[in-house]
């Protein structure tokens, strides 16, 4: 029998809950013990491949500091918003590096330094 493929707003749910812990510096295994569940239980949330009730979204977003909304801000079905991050954005905050790129840019306080930074990342992305 196929594996049952996860439902798109638990895996986005789970993306939120990975990008904020991440920003927060925190393990699964913290995050986990703090909720009460196994670190794998989280690496499962944030997969989409357990779904977490309310009660225990409700735990985890009082771990992370945010309300329950923002784990499903952007969740697909939702109406579009223009404010709303593009995907990719989502996933470089949801990773170790974007997160120290973010925190490392926001300590610049030269704003020609920022925008030099800007312009050569740019260059690099598009292949110089």
């Amino acid at each position: 029998m196929p594996a049952k493929t996860p439902n798109p707003v638990d895996v986005h749910v789970g993306q939120r809950i990975r990008m904020r812990r991440v920003e927060r510096k925190m393990t699964t295994e913290t995050l986990g013990n703090a909720v009460g569940v196994t670190f794998q239980q989280i690496q499962k949330y944030e997969t989409g491949a357990n779904r977490a009730g309310a009660s225990r979204l409700q735990q985890i977003c009082t771990v992370l500091d945010v309300p329950v909304s923002y784990l499903f801000k952007g969740a697909p079905g939702s109406p579009p918003r223009k404010s709303g991050m593009p995907q990719d954005i989502i996933d470089f905050m949801a990773s170790p590096d974007g997160v120290r790129v973010a925190e490392a840019f926001g300590r610049i306080t030269d704003l020609s330094l920022r925008r030099s930074i800007v312009r050569l990342a740019s260059r690099i992305a598009d292949g110089m």
